[in-house]
C-alpha cells in the first residue's frame, strides 16, 4: 500500500473521530459530557475502538480498506497492552492509553500532512512512524503543530494546498480542545471555502463550545448556510436540532433530528444516537406541555421579551490598531450581579460598524438571559487572540447600565485595554 492511501485512510479515520463529538452536543452543561472512558482499562479502550470500526464498515462509513488499515493500528496496539499492562491502575493507565489514542490521531494526521506537502519524497520522517504513533508525545505535538501553524501562516501559493492545511489544523486543534486556535483555523479554512458544508458545521461545533456549549448566534448562522448548501447534510442537520433544543423549540428539534435520521445509515451509531434524541425531546415536549398554562400567565405580565438593538462601532482613533480578522465581542452582563454574559455576539472587524441584537436566545444558560436582569451594561471588544476572556491590548467599549428594552444604542470601542 502506499503512502498516499495510508494517508488518504488515515483523513478519512480523523473525520469520523471529529464528528462524533459533535453528534453529542447537548444543552446540557460541560460537566455531564461523557467522562467515564477514563476510568476504563487501556484493553477495553482499544476493544471499543475495534467494536466502532466494525459497526462504520457495517453502516458504509468507512470501506474495506480504510476499515482493514484501522484495524490494524488498534490491534497493534491491543496487542503492546495486553503482553505489557493487562492490570494497570485506573486513575494512571487508563489516563495513559486515553491519551496515546487521542494523540496519535492527530499526529499521524499531522505527519501525512507532511509527507504530501513535500516534494522531495513521500516517506514519513523516521522519528514519527506510523508504527510509533502511540509513543508520542505532546511535547512533540506541540512542536508539530506550531511547525505546520508557521507554514499555513506564511502560505504554499497553492489554494488547494492551503485549504488542507487549514482544514488539518482546525481539526487537530479541535482534537486536542485548543478551541481558539480551531476557531482561528477554520475561518482561513472557511476563507478559501466558503460553500463546504462540513467545513462550515465543524467551526459551529469549534464556536458552540467556545461560547459553553450554546449554538445561539454565530454557530446558529454557520448551520443555517451549511444547510443552504447541502439540505441533507447530517452534521448540520444534527446541530440544527441540538441548537432548537437549546431554545427549547421542540418541535424544531425533532424535525431536525428526524431529518437527520432518515438521511443516516441504517444500523449505524449516528441513527441509533438520532433515535435516542428523538425519545428525548418527545419527552421534553410532553413536559413543557403539561407547564404551558402557568407559562402563558408569566408571559402575560410581561410587556415584552427581553432584547437590545443597536450599532457598535470602533473610534477613529483605534482603527489602525485593529486587522480586518480581529474578532469582535458584543455582549450583554447584569450592571448588578455575575460578569457572566447573558447575551453574546461574535462577528469580525471587518463588518464593523455593525448592526446588533441581543435577546434571550443568545443566553450561554436559561438562568442566566436578559430576561431575569431589570439593568444590563451593553459591551463591545476587539480581540486579537480571539479568546473571550479580556486580554491586555484589546479595544472595547460600554454603556451606562440601561433597561433589557433598549433601541438603537450607539455603542463606540474607544478603550484600550490594560
Amino acid at each position: 500500500m502506499t503512502m498516499f492511501s495510508i494517508g488518504v485512510a488515515g483523513l478519512v479515520l480523523l473525520a469520523w473521530l471529529m464528528v462524533w463529538p459533535a453528534w453529542r452536543l447537548k444543552a446540557a452543561p460541560a460537566d455531564s459530557r461523557g467522562g467515564n472512558d477514563v476510568n476504563l482499562a487501556p484493553v477495553a479502550i482499544l476493544g471499543e475502538q475495534l467494536a466502532a470500526l466494525d459497526r462504520d464498515l457495517e453502516a458504509g462509513v468507512l470501506d474495506v480498506q480504510q476499515h482493514e488499515l484501522a484495524k490494524r493500528e488498534i490491534q497493534h496496539r491491543l496487542l503492546d497492552e495486553s503482553g505489557t499492562n493487562m492490570n494497570p491502575p485506573a486513575t494512571v493507565g487508563s489516563r495513559k492509553a486515553v491519551l496515546s489514542v487521542g494523540v496519535a490521531v492527530p499526529v499521524f494526521a499531522l505527519v501525512v500532512y507532511g509527507v504530501i506537502g513535500n516534494p522531495g519524497g513521500f516517506a514519513p520522517p523516521p522519528a514519527f512512524a506510523v508504527s510509533n504513533a502511540s509513543e508520542v508525545t505532546p511535547e512533540a505535538v506541540e512542536a508539530m503543530l506550531v511547525k505546520l501553524a508557521q507554514r499555513m501562516e506564511t502560505g504554499t501559493g497553492n489554494r488547494a494546498s492551503d485549504l488542507q492545511g487549514w482544514t488539518m489544523l482546525a481539526r487537530s486543534y479541535a482534537v486536542l480542545q485548543r478551541f481558539a486556535e480551531s476557531d482561528r483555523a477554520y475561518a482561513h479554512a472557511i476563507s478559501l471555502a466558503p460553500e463546504e458544508p462540513q467545513l462550515l458545521a465543524d467551526h459551529a461545533d469549534v464556536l458552540a463550545m467556545l461560547q459553553g456549549q450554546s449554538l445561539a448566534g454565530e454557530p446558529d448562522r454557520l448551520i443555517a448556510k451549511a444547510l443552504q448548501i447541502d439540505p441533507r447534510h447530517l452534521k448540520a442537520l444534527a446541530l440544527a436540532g441540538s441548537s432548537a433544543y437549546q431554545r427549547k423549540d421542540f418541535a424544531a428539534a425533532r424535525r431536525y433530528w428526524q431529518q437527520a435520521r432518515d438521511s443516516a445509515p441504517p444500523g449505524g451509531e449516528f441513527a441509533a444516537d438520532m433515535d435516542r434524541r428523538l425519545v428525548e425531546v418527545a419527552g421534553a415536549a410532553g413536559t413543557a406541555a403539561s407547564q404551558a398554562p402557568t407559562t402563558a400567565t408569566n408571559q402575560a405580565d410581561n410587556v415584552a421579551p427581553a432584547r437590545i438593538t443597536g450599532r457598535v462601532s470602533l473610534a477613529p482613533a483605534l482603527v489602525a490598531s485593529a486587522l480586518p480578522t480581529d474578532t469582535v465581542f458584543i455582549f450583554a452582563r447584569a450592571a448588578e450581579g455575575p460578569r457572566m454574559p447573558l447575551a453574546i455576539l461574535k462577528r469580525t472587524v471587518a463588518e464593523l460598524p455593525i448592526a446588533f441584537t441581543l435577546d434571550d436566545s443568545m443566553a450561554m444558560s436559561p438562568e442566566m438571559s436578559l430576561s431575569k436582569f431589570p439593568r444590563v451594561i451593553v459591551g463591545a471588544r476587539v480581540s486579537r487572540s480571539g479568546n473571550a476572556t479580556p486580554q491586555p491590548g484589546d479595544l472595547h467599549g460600554e454603556s451606562p447600565p440601561t433597561g433589557t428594552h433598549e433601541k438603537a444604542l450607539e455603542l463606540v470601542m474607544d478603550t484600550v485595554q490594560r
